[in-house]
């Protein structure tokens, strides 16, 4: 069965069968909602709630926007975007996401990772344009790491950072405060909570397999519009 396919039969059953924080667990999907045209791995999706699986690649155009609601974590997809995304993390490959996380989620962008510092609540966001990376802390404290320094931002600030080193383009360290207004909140409501229940246990098993065997097709990179 090919993830478009599955992607299909697994948007069915959590919309109308399965506890979404279950099958999300065991699964990696996470579900996806798109304000304007979307891709996922080159395919157009519906503009109505669909799933989003482990390694799958998003793509928003200039004049759209998409969310993607997982138990404890919410993402915004910035317009003009390209992201990977997987269970417990995103690829920023271009444009910007903003994610709100009581799990860890973290964010990487070329060399740098931006993790939340604690367990609480944190929202923070990331651009990736042209090679620079823009981090912002919005409430509570991140970290950023190219893989050599590590530097911990608090709540307000931002930082500024190429996207293969540690540094801005003029070899030096940029840390500033930030002014910036609250960013986009998700919308398409919140999934943290069972979406049905009551559903037998063989049909679980039997789509837990699905994806399964799916996560071992390769993504397919999208052409960009």
């Amino acid at each position: 069965m090919g993830r478009s396919a599955l992607r299909g039969m697994v948007s069915g059953v959590l919309t109308v069968l399965l506890p979404f924080s279950l099958l999300a667990s065991d699964t990696g999907a996470a579900m996806l909602y798109t304000s304007g045209a979307a891709w996922v791995n080159g395919a157009h999706v519906p503009y109505s709630a669909s799933a989003i699986l482990s390694g799958d690649l998003l793509q928003t155009r200039s004049d759209s926007v998409a969310n993607i609601n997982q138990p404890g974590s919410t993402v915004t997809v910035l317009s003009d975007s390209l992201v990977k995304f997987e269970v417990a993390s995103l690829d920023v490959e271009h444009g910007g996401a903003t994610v709100s996380t009581s799990r860890g989620m973290a964010v990487t962008a070329g060399d740098i990772k931006v993790t939340p510092v604690s367990s609480a609540w944190t929202e923070f966001n990331v651009t990736n344009v042209n090679g620079m990376v823009r981090i912002a802390a919005r409430k509570g404290d991140v970290t950023v790491s190219d893989g050599k320094d590590t530097l911990t931002l608090a709540q307000g600030q931002e930082t500024t950072r190429d996207e293969s080193s540690n540094t801005g383009k003029d070899g030096k360290k940029k840390t500033k405060k930030t002014s910036t207004g609250a960013v986009p909140g998700a919308h398409g409501g919140t999934l943290n909570s069972p979406l049905v229940l009551g559903v037998g246990f063989g049909a679980a098993m039997t789509l837990t397999l699905w994806v399964l065997a799916a996560h071992n097709d390769d993504p397919v990179s999208p052409d960009r519009p």
